[in-house]
């Protein structure tokens, strides 16, 4: 009996240091790091798709006003996002402790995609 496989997405969240600049090692390195996380995704088919988000942004509120700011909680942004294909949440979760954000101080939220009834 072969498995079901779902769509999960997982989203990355991390809180941004504005007076930590990066060296350019430690750039290079943290594009490596992704480039193999993303690169072993798609070779084994998991990687459905992946998305880098701005800090730019603005937040649209329920009586329609628009604050210039970005949602946060505790201090951390969703800096990103991917859609993967697993056989179960254990796998989708196995998935996630790979991504380079935790080396970051970031975290990894992961949900199952459910479809949209009409």
């Amino acid at each position: 009996m072969t498995a079901t496989v779902e769509i999960y997405m997982l989203l990355f969240r991390f809180t941004p240091d504005f007076q930590s600049r990066p060296t350019e090692e430690e750039l290079l390195q943290m594009h490596q790091q992704w480039g193999s996380f993303i690169g072993n995704l798609a070779i084994t088919e998991k990687l459905v798709s992946t998305h880098r988000l701005s800090f730019e942004g603005k937040t649209v509120q329920t009586d329609k006003s628009v604050n210039d700011t970005i949602g946060t909680n505790n201090g951390a942004l969703v800096s990103g996002n991917m859609i993967v294909k697993a056989n179960s949440l254990d796998e989708a979760v196995q998935i996630a402790k790979g991504s380079p954000i935790l080396n970051m101080g970031g975290t990894v939220e992961v949900r199952k995609i459910e479809p949209m009834n009409n």
